[in-house]
């Protein structure tokens, strides 16, 4: 019940991703262009590439790999941030206090540069509207950064409404997606954002790889975090992982294949615990009812510390937040910004489910939850 931390890879992917990695399979590095073993490793590295931008709607050429959502984040926040500072002077950044730390942070390092944040924060329902995002612009402003779909409560920000305002006052937009790729439709031919985070180890792909798009028409201009031989059109050097990279291509085209039935599916089942579990006392949703993506389920146990309720639950996989904060004692950062109580905040828990849940999964874990929670009280 910890999908939005990580999901399993997916045995189609993962056979792919065999086929790269021997003597007898593509090993080759797709940089070496001077034989057919790096030949063929460039046109898997090109597939896959088309692969990533066909489930966002894409051109391949905006696909720039990372090694995962993080650097993808951190490329698009500072990079995009110092460019726009140095070809016009702009140094403002609007954000939210709910976004991962791979946002946050970075933008933490802006400010330590000179640059001036605006943190926006989120009603009860965890969201961040349109308007106040227009409310905070400047004519300093060189960069808007908002997550599509928040990793704890899964409520889904109107992304498209956010570019309209940033496009018509040519301020660039930066959406992290980890957590909607797959789930949530996204769409960058349209008037969307500018630059766009996406992860594999999200989508039943493998862990340590990730894309960034990048906008070419209107040109966005970013500044390479790391350098040293030019990869990825001078946006990101480095040797391409051509196994973890195709097993990301594979991910993407299985979502897109299977993204009705998926979620579908797992809408219902995230819908069906919510029910059971809503049936106890003193059981309060963090986050909207309408406007979640189909996974993420955010719940409060009053009169029962979370960490406690966590360890409680021996055979059950949830976390008390984001996976990237589990080792910390202090209530959610996301809950206690969306105004949650702090003993109910320290009372969460978030269930998150997947492609590979089942009906039995949601039963078995409602009968533990069930019972600890009583226990504990």
């Amino acid at each position: 019940m910890d999908y939005a931390a990580t999901t399993p890879v997916d045995p189609a992917v993962a056979a792919v991703m065999g086929r790269f990695l021997t003597m007898d399979g593509i090993f080759g590095n797709p940089a070496s262009r001077s034989h057919v073993y790096g030949w063929e490793a460039a046109e898997a590295v090109d597939q896959a590439r088309c692969q990533v931008a066909d489930l966002i709607g894409a051109d391949h050429r905006e696909i720039i790999f990372t090694s995962g959502a993080t650097e993808a984040d951190n490329t698009a926040v500072k990079g995009a941030a110092l460019a726009r500072r140095a070809l016009d002077g702009r140094d403002h950044v609007v954000t939210s206090a709910i976004e991962h730390k791979a946002v946050l942070d970075p933008c933490r390092y802006l400010e330590s540069l000179g640059f001036s944040v605006t943190y926006l924060r989120p009603g009860r329902q965890g969201v961040i509207s349109p308007d106040q995002v227009l409310e905070a612009l400047t004519d300093r402003t060189a960069l808007v950064s908002l997550m599509h779909v928040n990793n704890e409560t899964g409520a889904v920000n109107d992304i498209a409404a956010v570019a309209r305002i940033c496009r018509e006052r040519g301020i660039l937009l930066h959406a992290d997606c980890a957590q909607s790729l797959g789930r949530e439709k996204i769409d960058v031919g349209t008037c969307w954002a500018d630059l766009v985070s996406l992860s594999a180890h999200k989508i039943y792909g493998p862990k340590g790889v990730g894309a960034l798009y990048v906008r070419r028409s209107p040109e966005v201009k970013i500044e390479p975090l790391i350098h040293g031989g030019g990869h990825e059109r001078g946006f990101r050097s480095g040797t391409l992982p051509t196994h973890q990279i195709a097993g990301m291509g594979e991910a993407c085209r299985l979502a897109a294949e299977r993204f009705a039935q998926d979620t579908a599916r797992i809408r219902e089942l995230r819908d069906t615990l919510e029910r059971k579990l809503m049936t106890l006392p003193g059981v309060t949703l963090n986050g909207p009812r309408d406007g979640r993506v189909c996974g993420i389920l955010n719940l409060s146990f009053a009169g029962v510390e979370g960490e406690t309720l966590l360890a409680s639950l021996k055979d059950v996989a949830v976390s008390s937040g984001s996976a990237c904060n589990s080792a910390s004692v202090e209530p959610s950062y996301v809950l206690t910004a969306m105004g949650v109580p702090r003993d109910l905040a320290h009372a969460s828990l978030r269930f998150s489910l997947g492609r590979f849940s089942t009906p039995e999964e949601v039963d078995c874990v409602f009968r533990a939850v069930t019972r600890m929670v009583a226990a504990l009280r």
